[in-house]
């Protein structure tokens, strides 16, 4: 990334600040980047918020945490700080997954957790509707997430309305994560989703899709733990397309031959398969400290999913970049979500990184005569933080993630 390549990017940073309402201030024509003096950190630094300061009327350290969470994750950056009174220093990648896994397995399923709106006190009135309450709820921990004080109590000067939920036995018919989604999915102004179709494990569910996306990631992690390969980044995630042959990964606790395909519009998730053929004795048998039967089934569909559609003579082929932009945006997500009082923006988001996640994840694994490489390890290592980050946004909005799907 050139000095100008990262002038532009944070310009466009301030400006989604502006336009999202976390900052009251005009849009700079440039921004200047320079080498840090003493005292900075990074390749690069910018003193941006400092500018800003008095016309967003707010201080400058917290003007540079603003416009930082959406500089943090753009390709090419992976690393930004901010020191002093405020200046932003950028620290340069040349890979930009880098600094996303590195960030997400530093803060876990607090990732994009933030205090851009420390000092912040919001006190909500008491609502009686079902709805309202539970947008209101949520709002509490997106707020707090991003280091505001925020509580609901008599006399509270802020009050979330929206369109009535409708059935005040929602939770009793449809469950609770499933209640939740169809309350906090659509915009407030908007009508709460049928909550029949959420029932339905299968892909159009949007609800299924994201959480099947967490399982999934969490399968990976574990038959990446059965095959022997450490999950960790070391480099590129790209993936070039290529062809594969018909046979599995080698392992004594696979069964052989081509496996059928598994994904989310199967509505089970990866269980099939018939368990090793070795009999009762060996690595595989029940007890011995390998796979049971079940196990084993989920090794040879995570394999046998990375042909595209099933078919072993299949070009694979996936490009990470929907996944890395996902990742990337997520801080910016959660702190927007917040100050516009807007739950839905961090559902919609969640629904993005999942579809993403799940275009990428056939790669992962290596799969007929490939050996394991940095870039299966590197693939997992992605994998795993896209996890995590859903992990993190559906515990805000109050849903459970199922290990198992």
């Amino acid at each position: 990334m050139t000095p100008a390549d990262l002038s532009r990017t944070v310009l466009g940073a301030v400006r989604r600040a502006v336009e999202e309402g976390a900052l009251h201030a005009p849009v700079p024509e440039r921004i200047t980047v320079e080498r840090p003096r003493p005292g900075g950190r990074g390749d690069y630094a910018t003193n941006v918020a400092l500018r800003l300061a008095g016309p967003a009327g707010r201080p400058a350290r917290e003007v540079a945490e603003a416009i930082g969470v959406r500089v943090t994750g753009s390709p090419g950056i992976a690393r930004v700080e901010v020191t002093g009174p405020g200046f932003l220093n950028f620290t340069l990648g040349a890979d930009p997954a880098e600094g996303l896994v590195r960030a997400v397995g530093e803060r876990g399923t607090e990732y994009g957790h933030g205090a851009g709106l420390s000092g912040v006190r919001v006190g909500f009135a008491p609502v009686d509707e079902l709805r309202a309450r539970v947008i209101t709820d949520t709002v509490v921990r997106l707020l707090e997430a991003q280091g505001a004080t925020a509580a609901v109590e008599p006399g509270g000067g802020e009050r979330i309305t929206a369109l009535p939920a409708g059935d005040a036995a929602i939770f009793e018919r449809a469950g609770r994560d499933a209640a939740l989604w169809a309350l906090l999915r659509p915009a407030a102004h908007d009508q709460p989703l049928p909550v029949g179709a959420l029932l339905v494990q299968k892909e159009p569910n949007a609800l299924f899709r994201v959480r099947y996306a967490y399982s999934r990631s969490r399968a990976l992690l574990r038959a990446a733990d059965r095959l022997g390969i450490p999950v960790s980044y070391e480099g590129d995630v790209s993936v070039r397309r290529g062809v594969h042959g018909d046979s599995l990964p080698s392992h004594p606790c696979l069964p052989s031959g081509p496996s059928g395909p598994s994904g989310p519009s199967g509505g089970s998730g990866p269980s099939g398969g018939s368990g090793p053929s070795g009999g009762s004795s060996g690595p595989c048998a029940e007890g011995s400290g390998g796979p049971s039967a079940r196990e084993s089934g989920h090794l040879a569909a995570l394999a046998g999913s990375a042909r595209a559609g099933g078919d072993p003579s299949a070009p694979v082929d996936a490009d990470p970049s929907a996944l890395l932009a996902a990742l990337g945006d997520h801080p910016a997500v959660l702190e927007s979500a917040a100050r516009l009082r807007a739950p839905d923006r961090l559902a919609r988001h969640l629904e993005a990184t999942a579809d993403a996640l799940l275009g990428f994840q056939h790669t992962a694994l290596p799969v007929g005569d490939e050996k394991p490489s940095a870039a299966h390890r590197s693939r997992l290592a992605l994998a795993e933080a896209a996890g995590t980050v859903l992990a993190g946004g559906l515990a805000l909005l109050g849903i459970s993630a199922p290990e198992h799907l």
